[in-house]
């Protein structure tokens, strides 16, 4: 397959027929589910069932990549020009016929594309959301401003933005031959969808729980730390350095072995080599395994202090941190002396995940004001700011 031809759109018409397929099933059992509630409501329920989707998408993400199948179909968004790997079964023999190990065959041919087919189903759901959001909203501004003021067309229309340039970096995945940077950016793209969800369902949640500023503060502060870390974890990840300490507490019999670190961290290099394409050393794996193994160090104990900030004003969310916290701590040591098991580390994305999540959700509780006077508790919110991302977040 020449380059020119990684991008084929030919089967771009039936991958849509298969995300409307896919999208249809969720959406009638919400329609029956949820048929006397309303609107406010029935936005909110599809919103946690694409959230739950799309945290089966990341979860389908981490074992497509590690098992070796992002390059299953090695041309985008089809499989060799076809739909699905069924039309592209003479051109995957072939490739498994002169490589029977190599990066195509049929069994991870068909995990690439079921991985798509998850992705463009959980687009189909966001566009739905988008679209409903903002006929909603302007419907109920006339009838019922209340019910008008619980729906957030800005925030779908920016999940729905956020998507696109997910499947952007998908597409880019496949095309640069899992060029480690990309690979990366496409995992934070989706632990990002699942944030931007993650707010949506929470920002008109019964019971917020009450958070002082300086909590918040704190709350910000890990989001921080953990999405730095998530990106660490990528990048070992991508670039296969988990197996480059096997050994606990020490890396290789030693506190602080030989590594490199300008060479594990450039960014602008494929997977396996250097910049100037001669072959990534082993020291350079050493010091991505490494600093990794720092941060999660630094993540857990800012974590375990913010829990116990938590167990008061949230104490649901404290428990739930500290149930990750554990998966994490487990899926990450099982990882180095179990020689990295396929359920263990795709646990260990699903526990990261579940991580920012959770840190998202509990900042898009609003803060309950505190009326000082009758006429302020009376004054209505304008619709127009409590309906963009900016404003939301900055509460």
């Amino acid at each position: 397959m020449n380059p020119t031809d990684l991008i084929d759109l030919g089967p771009l018409a039936q991958m849509a027929l298969v995300a409307i397929g896919l999208a249809t099933l969720p959406l009638a059992w919400l329609a029956w589910r949820h048929r006397g509630a309303s609107t406010p409501q029935r936005l909110r329920a599809l919103t946690l069932v694409t959230l739950f989707l799309t945290f089966d998408l990341v979860l389908f993400g981490a074992f497509t990549r590690l098992t070796d199948s992002g390059l299953g179909c090695p041309d985008w968004p089809g499989c060799y020009g076809n739909a699905s790997p069924l039309g592209a079964r003479h051109e995957i023999t072939q490739a498994q016929t002169a490589l029977p190990d190599g990066p195509v065959t049929h069994g991870k041919a068909w995990v690439e594309m079921v991985h798509r087919y998850l992705a463009t189903g959980v687009g189909a759901l966001l566009t739905v959301l988008m679209v409903w959001s903002a006929l909603a909203m302007r419907r109920l501004q006339r009838s019922d401003p209340a019910q008008a003021r619980q729906i957030s067309p800005g925030w779908a229309t920016l999940t729905f933005v956020w998507v696109c340039l997910q499947g952007a970096f998908g597409a880019l995945t496949v095309t640069m031959k899992l060029y480690p940077a990309i690979v990366t950016g496409h995992l934070l793209g989706g632990i990002g969808l699942l944030a931007l969800l993650a707010v949506q369902t929470q920002r008109h949640a019964p019971q917020a729980p009450r958070l002082s500023g300086r909590v918040r503060g704190a709350v910000w502060a890990v989001l921080g730390l953990v999405t730095v870390q998530v990106a660490l974890g990528g990048w070992v990840s991508t670039n296969y350095a988990v197996l480059a300490c096997q050994d606990l507490p020490t890396c290789q019999g030693q506190w602080w072995p030989p590594m490199d670190f300008g060479a594990g961290f450039t960014l602008q290099r494929g997977l396996g080599v250097q910049a100037d394409g001669s072959a990534l050393p082993f020291t350079a794996l050493t010091a991505i395994h490494i600093t990794h193994r720092i941060g999660a160090l630094v993540v857990l104990t800012a974590l375990g202090l913010l829990i116990a900030a938590l167990r008061r004003p949230a104490p649901r969310y404290a428990r739930g941190l500290l149930a990750v916290a554990l998966l994490q701590t487990l899926t990450g040591l099982s990882n180095i002396v179990l020689d990295w098991p396929l359920l263990a580390a795709v646990a260990h994305t699903g526990g990261a995940a579940a991580l920012v999540t959770l840190l998202a959700a509990l900042l898009a509780h609003r803060p309950r004001a505190v009326a000082t006077s009758p006429a302020s508790s009376a004054a209505p919110a304008s619709p127009a700011s409590s309906h963009l991302p900016s404003a939301a977040l900055s509460r």
